[in-house]
């Protein structure tokens, strides 16, 4: 039995086959753990009306870390007509398992790397070094919403005045997701952003909302980081728009270190971010909070490709190297680092993304090859 309980959730499509590839480059580093594979997905919704089931989450809770796979998330109505005949129409709602972790476990920290590897044929350029951290468990996917609006809503809402022009809506033909935003939730993520900044030797922390306009929620998200900047006179606060900020990453990403935001707007510039470095098959992300975290790679579950060792396991690969920093197990993530940054200077291992033909586990063995 290992040092550590580490959960494994393949979940759906090719999270089985990336999963593998980085257990075998954690064994051939020399990571011991006790792995206990846990039930999520698709399939669980479709046959219990629960694509995270209460054995997994009991799992977890005996478990050190998580590493997860990939998950399918579809429409409500999509999901409804694919649940089994047997659980259809008794009230089962789909809402993505991966979402919910992050809140049953208070994940408040989402940590995206996106930095280039010198020799990635699908980098903008080779400088790019940026590390995003988007709010985990609020904004507007805190799942507060309605459809039809429930007649007390509606009462409340009627004492704004911006309502007012939305008088002659009916109910049902209106929809409302609350975007909640609170003081700890923006001060949690901003201290982590600071704390990441000023470990690493980043020399700028950028705030990315839209103040502008969303006025009270992106407000009290710039306000606190004023506020905390003041703690960290080594670090420079620089404060943008959602959608500006779209335009400079394209333009200018070399510019840009640590960046942090809400979830929504953290969620959007992290996949942006990962396309600037090679795309998804090269992003991971870790899911942390105060005494759980959830380690994955940011693609999708990709169907057509699953169980065909096709896909790129770079960004689990990554994941897992992630998770080894979070418990401390620095020499070996770094080996890691330093493994895949030498693969992809080489060219000889290449996934289809990529341009070439190497498989998921091929590509985890060229790894491995040249593990220092």
């Amino acid at each position: 039995m290992g040092t550590y309980r580490v959960a494994m959730l393949p979940g759906d499509g090719v999270g089985g086959d990336v999963l593998a590839a980085a257990k075998s480059v954690l064994d051939a580093v020399g990571f011991k753990a006790d792995y206990q594979h846990g039930d999520i997905g698709w399939e669980f919704w479709k046959a219990e009306g629960n694509p995270l089931p209460d054995r997994t989450v009991q799992l977890l809770k005996s478990t050190d870390v998580c590493l997860f796979g990939a998950i399918t998330s579809k429409p409500k109505e999509e999901a409804a007509a694919e649940l089994s005949p047997a659980l259809r129409g008794k009230g089962y709602t789909y809402s993505s398992p991966i979402v919910g972790l992050r809140q049953l476990f208070d994940l408040h920290t989402n940590l995206r790397p996106c930095k280039a590897y010198p020799g990635n044929p699908l980098n903008l350029r080779d400088d790019i070094d940026l590390v995003v951290f988007r709010e985990n468990t609020e904004d507007l996917y805190a799942g507060v919403e309605w459809h039809p609006i429930p007649d007390n809503v509606r009462q409340a809402l009627r004492t704004h005045p911006r309502m007012k022009r939305f008088d002659e809506v009916a109910n049902e033909d209106m929809a409302i997701s609350v975007r909640l935003v609170t003081r700890k939730g923006c001060q949690r993520i901003l201290r982590s952003a600071f704390e990441y900044a000023k470990k690493n030797g980043y020399k700028t922390v950028t705030v990315v909302e839209k103040a502008n306009v969303l006025r009270e929620t992106s407000g009290l998200m710039v306000r606190e980081a004023r506020t905390m900047a003041s703690e960290y006179p080594g670090i420079e606060l620089w404060e943008t728009n959602i959608d500006a900020m779209c335009m400079w990453l394209v333009k200018n990403p070399q510019n840009y270190g640590v960046l942090v935001s809400t979830n929504l707007f953290g969620d959007i510039i992290s996949d942006l971010a990962a396309q600037l470095v090679g795309g998804l098959g090269f992003a991971s992300a870790g899911n942390i909070g105060d005494s759980y975290a959830v380690f994955e790679p940011t693609h999708g579950s990709a169907p057509k490709y699953a169980g065909m060792n096709k896909v790129n396991p770079i960004a689990t690969i990554q994941a897992a190297r992630l998770m080894l920093d979070h418990l401390g197990e620095r020499d070996k993530a770094e080996r890691i680092e330093r493994a895949v940054a030498r693969v992809v200077a080489e060219g000889k291992a290449r996934t289809y993304d990529m341009g070439g033909t190497t498989t998921t586990s091929g590509m985890a063995d060229a790894v491995i090859g040249v593990l220092d």
